[in-house]
């Protein structure tokens, strides 16, 4: 067969890339040889976590095996865990193998940067149907307020002028800039000039922002807290940057460890491990700002808080900080809406940057959603879910305590989300690929680390009910022993 005219689809890797020669199967095993050639190539990177398997016909017609022989294979490694099918989608790979140590003795390096997934690999989980979805970060949105959200939009439309459904300011609309503004200063203690806000689309949308202007300054890294989200740090990768991380403890990040000129931090709630930032760290902070260091605070679920009192937003004690946050936890992620903060240094070119991106945030839903901060909708709303969230928590606590009693529980006093470590050896990527296998959603604590660190699991509770936590807590637990 002409290799050249094999067909290939779009971002499959071929036999060449992977660099798998036939002839050195033993007779016979065919099928056993190239699963474990694929996992060796998934363990060290070839293959990323998220990445697609080659078409089997492909693989086939390009090792010149029977097209079986690759359909085996990659049952294999969908049977182990490391692989989901995804029907015309293809075959993805969902975890990578733990190899056995090289016998070779080496030099250990200073710091040992773990691998991130692959880009898709969000794409991946989330197309796949599960029965129990324990993902972190997602609200409950059977709660959405559809009756306060259909009242404030007729308001709106009733009061809307004609020039509202033209191109407008791209920091966003004016009214909804007012009412962030106001909706800072009562929950975040931040006191900000509407001016000065700049809606996006979302957090997501303001660290691509924020990314690409650092880049225009000069900059090559942000330095990140680890563990970290693994979703932000492949928003500024896609940016150019790289970003080196630096440790958390219990009195969150260590200030003293950053060797970056500019850190993205969680600093109300720790993603994912859930500390608060202490006191004097942030004295450690502030005098670091003031040395020129750039701050980038995501304040991403701070108004979910169950056993402790509000902790201030550093934006509230530093005017000089990149400060954004959304409604993507106390509404919808859908909605795409979320707000920037940035020093003057950098705001010219923060609205220059989204002015460019899309020429601001569809007006209609802005408006829609000032008059639910203004009428006072948005904090009743909070209310409710904030109880609703405080139930299903404690479920989730119960469910750790008795199907994972060895479990330490993490981050309980706020956020929609527990991060459970074990203090055994287990493979965490393993356990949420398999638990994904039986319709179960979690994701594995070693997504968000670069650096080495005891396993874990990262678990949503705010979405499901009390019952459906229970079982899919049950379920890692028979996974995990």
């Amino acid at each position: 067969m002409d290799r050249a005219k094999t067909p290939r689809l779009e971002g499959s890797i071929g036999s060449d890339f992977l660099q798998l020669d036939v002839r050195e199967a033993p007779p016979g095993g065919l099928a056993d040889w190239l699963a474990g050639q694929l996992r060796a190539a998934v363990a060290d990177g070839r293959l990323p976590v998220g990445g697609r398997l080659p078409a089997s016909r492909v693989l086939a017609a390009e090792l010149r095996v029977s097209r079986g022989v690759v359909t085996e294979a990659y049952q294999r490694l969908i049977d182990d865990g490391h692989a989901a099918g995804r029907g015309r989608a293809g075959t993805v790979v969902v975890a990578a193998p733990v190899l056995p140590p090289d016998p070779t003795p080496a030099r250990t390096p200073a710091k040992v940067i773990t691998p991130m997934p692959g880009v898709e690999v969000f794409d991946a989980v989330r197309a796949t149907p599960a029965r129990i979805d324990l993902t972190p970060g997602v609200p409950d949105l059977t709660a959405f307020p559809r009756a306060a959200w259909l009242r404030a939009e007729r308001a709106v439309f009733d009061e809307l002028e004609p020039a509202h459904f033209g191109y407008g300011d791209p920091r966003g609309a004016p009214a909804m800039r007012l009412a962030v503004s106001h909706w800072l200063a009562r929950s975040r203690g931040i006191r900000v000039d509407p001016g000065e806000i700049i809606m996006v689309a979302g957090v997501a949308q303001a660290l691509t922002l924020v990314g690409e202007v650092l880049r225009q300054h000069g900059l090559s890294e942000i330095a990140v807290e680890d563990p970290s989200s693994l979703g932000a740090r492949q928003h500024l990768h896609h940016c150019g940057l790289a970003t080196p991380p630096v440790p958390v403890d219990e009195n969150g990040l260590r200030v003293d460890a950053v060797g970056s000129p500019a850190v993205l931090l969680t600093p109300a709630h720790q993603f994912p491990m859930g500390v608060v930032l202490g006191g004097e760290r942030r004295r450690d902070l502030m005098r670091w700002v003031a040395e020129g260091g750039i701050l980038v605070e995501d304040d991403y679920d701070a108004e979910h808080r169950y056993d402790r009192a509000p902790v201030p937003a550093v934006r509230s004690m530093v005017p000089e900080v990149c400060y954004t946050g959304s409604v993507s936890k106390l509404l919808a992620p859908a909605l795409r809406v979320g707000w920037l903060l940035a020093p003057p240094r950098f705001f010219d070119d923060l609205v220059a940057a989204k002015r460019f991106a899309d020429l601001g945030n569809p007006v209609l839903a802005q408006l829609v959603l000032a008059r639910l901060m203004e009428t006072g909708e948005l904090e009743r709303q909070l209310r409710v879910v904030r109880a609703r969230h405080r139930r299903r928590r404690d479920a989730m606590i119960r469910a750790v305590a008795s199907s994972l009693p060895s479990a330490k529980v993490h981050g309980a006093a706020a956020g929609l989300h527990l991060t459970i470590t074990f203090g055994f050896e287990v493979d965490d990527v393993a356990v949420a690929a398999a638990a994904l296998a039986e319709g179960v959603k979690v994701q594995p604590l070693s997504w968000h680390r670069q650096l080495p660190g005891p396993p874990g699991l990262v678990l949503g509770y705010a979405a499901r009910t009390a019952t459906e936590i229970a079982e899919g807590v049950e379920l890692l637990g028979r996974l995990v022993r």
